[in-house]
């Protein structure tokens, strides 16, 4: 499986960015896809999750702000991101899961928020 992701970028604080991850190759029926991000410093910390099914699952630190989305068609997953703050920079990593068997990771691509 390949993950490519796009949509990072600067904004200012309380501006807005989506990002988005198209998955292609091995795809299967039944698997969900993340995203996640790491700060400078900082462990790599889940922020959102959408399975196949749709149920989405959030970080409470970004509960309200960001909501993951997801095309089936297209094997893409969105995370929009509302009311940016400073303490969401970092570099946010996509991920697509087939629960118990495998994981892949996509590069990264910077979000960058200033105050």
């Amino acid at each position: 499986v390949q993950l490519q992701a796009s949509g990072g970028g600067l904004v200012q604080f309380g501006g807005t960015l989506r990002l988005s991850c198209a998955a292609s190759g091995d795809i299967v029926s039944i698997y969900a896809m993340s995203w996640f991000r790491q700060a400078p410093g900082e462990q790599r910390e889940l922020v959102a999750v959408i399975t196949n099914g749709g149920i989405t699952n959030y970080a409470d630190s970004v509960k309200g702000r960001f909501t993951i989305s997801g095309d089936a068609a297209k094997n893409t997953v969105h995370l929009h991101m509302n009311s940016l703050k400073p303490e969401d920079t970092a570099v946010y990593y996509c991920n697509y899961n087939v629960p118990g068997t495998r994981s892949y990771w996509g590069k990264g691509t910077q979000v960058t928020v200033s105050s």
